[in-house]
């Protein structure tokens, strides 16, 4: 079954490379990283926190991205997406080459072995899950370098994993001129947006696969190119907002109450996760707050609801969160498994509060341009 990955349990890290001292430029790079960046962190994907995403771009050293992965994937236990876009090179012994801004054609000591961020998934990483995206020339070489030795790969403890790229490993991707992205982010981006016509409630990878290679293929351009280990091609990027929202749950004509594709409790390993989760329920209920009310015959006001959503920590009691979810038509037996997830948080809730949590209005976390961060440093 496809799962929308816990935001507070999970992690991106965005690297890219959009000026080049000896290779062409790609000014539509910057505007993948700032678009993806908002995407990621919007209502209709994945809602991570602004902490959560980090990006590097244009690095000086080939061991910035590294060093940005590494901290991610010991930090997120649920999911970590990892894309990059630039050029790529072919090294001499055939193997992929992320270029940064001083690589040489020839010269690979200037580039970052794509071998580098595998490594650091594969050995190194907490999170359960795995997103590679790789925008560049030839990424379809790295399909052929996601698996490991299996005593590796049971040390790892990976779940899943699932890479998507742009081109295969002979062909080239496409950056047209003057166009604000690239063409994979670009339809990426478009897809994320506004969904799939007629598809699934989650767009899970293997669906956002299918839905890009029919799409770029019918424009002419490069074909994507993907590779699935385990249940990584079951983690959903977005909700699909292509069809109009369901009725409300007393509306006939709409889904059941109990077919509706309701955030599912047993994916929640976080506090944030369990309010992004809860404000999904009313969205998807098609209820308006007043209504949601209404619906609980005066129990819980409009005021109430807007308070519990936007908490920081988890209510001591259950009373108020099972009569907003009975509100919203989420069916008795769901319910119950939300009240698990409720005990299982507060069994575990830290004294203080999740890093981030009280950070200044306006705070980034660590969605910093890291290049700009280390010449600061002196680097």
């Amino acid at each position: 079954m496809s799962v929308l990955p816990d935001p507070g349990a999970s992690r991106a890290v965005l690297i890219g490379t959009s000026r080049y001292d000896h290779l062409e430029q790609l000014p539509a790079v910057s505007n993948n990283l700032t678009a993806l960046t908002g995407i990621l962190q919007g209502p209709h994907t994945l809602r991570l926190p602004p902490g959560h995403v980090t990006v590097v771009e244009n690095a000086s050293h080939n061991h910035m991205p590294v060093t940005a992965v590494r901290e991610a994937a010991a930090e997120a236990t649920d999911t970590l997406l990892v894309y990059f876009a630039g050029h790529g090179l072919v090294d001499p012994h055939g193997a992929l080459n992320l270029a940064l801004p001083h690589t040489q054609p020839g010269r690979i000591e200037t580039g970052l072995p794509y071998d580098w961020i595998r490594d650091v998934l594969l050995i190194d990483s907490a999170a359960q899950r795995h997103i590679v995206l790789l925008d560049c020339c030839y990424s379809g070489l790295a399909l052929g370098r996601m698996s490991a030795p299996q005593d590796l790969a049971d040390q790892a403890a990976v779940e899943g994993t699932f890479l998507l790229a742009a081109s295969a490993e002979t062909r080239t991707a496409l950056a047209p001129v003057g166009d604000t992205h690239t063409a994979f982010t670009s339809t990426l981006l478009d897809t994320l947006r506004h969904g799939i016509p007629g598809g699934p409630p989650l767009l899970d990878l293997d669906t956002v696969y299918r839905h890009l290679r029919r799409t770029l293929e019918a424009r002419g351009h490069p074909v994507p190119q993907a590779r699935n280990r385990n249940s990584g091609a079951l983690v959903a990027l977005a909700r699909n907002h292509a069809d109009p929202p369901a009725g409300p749950a007393t509306d006939a004509a709409g889904p059941e109450p109990a077919h509706r594709p309701w955030p599912d409790p047993a994916s929640i390993r976080t506090v944030t996760g369990f309010f992004t989760s809860l404000a999904q329920v009313r969205e998807l209920s098609g209820l308006t707050q007043h209504e949601v009310s209404r619906r609980s015959a005066g129990r819980i006001s409009t005021g109430s609801i807007s308070r519990l959503i936007h908490r920081e920590t988890l209510p001591a009691t259950w009373d108020t969160t099972a009569t907003y979810l009975s509100a919203c038509g989420v069916p008795d037996d769901q319910i119950r498994q939300w009240r698990t997830a409720w005990q299982e948080l507060r069994r575990n809730e830290p004294a203080t509060p999740e890093p981030n949590a009280s950070a200044p209005h306006g705070e980034t976390g660590k969605a910093w341009r890291l290049s700009a961060l280390w010449r600061g440093r002196g680097h």
